[in-house]
């Protein structure tokens, strides 16, 4: 499964401007097939946990609060090169940095609420889809 799946979560941010359908008409256009997807609120301890890798980062505090503060759409993206083509997808992650064109640069509005987390390795994305996603439910 390594290499044709990546990991993705529309974040509070760009759930709340009401961009889940522009976002998810950009993956599928892109080629992307959804085999798993759910909305869904995270607690700011599982925020923490998702994103434990940064905990000793000064942003790490904010970032939790900022993943905690409404709700998400997670996803479970197909496509062969899933992880690469979708970072180039995703764009840079400070949105002034990414290429026009990018989700990022078209609905994130700073490096904090920068709309979309993507997986950043095959690895990962699959540690990633697995935290949200029981095996019963990626298709």
């Amino acid at each position: 499964m390594a290499g044709n799946i990546t990991f993705t979560m529309i974040k509070p941010d760009a759930v709340k401007a009401g961009n889940i359908g522009n976002v998810l008409a950009m993956v599928n256009n892109a080629g992307f097939r959804i085999k798993a997807m759910k909305y869904t609120k995270l607690s700011a301890e599982k925020a923490g946990e998702f994103y434990a890798v940064h905990k000793e980062r000064p942003f790490y505090g904010e970032l939790v609060e900022f993943m905690s503060s409404g709700p998400i759409v997670a996803a479970v993206l197909e496509k062969d090169n899933a992880v690469e083509d979708y970072r180039k997808l995703i764009g840079a992650t400070n949105p002034a940095e990414a290429a026009d064109g990018t989700i990022r640069k078209l609905y994130a509005t700073s490096i904090g609420e920068n709309a979309v987390h993507g997986a950043d390795s095959d690895e990962n994305a699959l540690i990633e889809a697995n935290f949200h996603f029981a095996g019963t439910e990626m298709f």
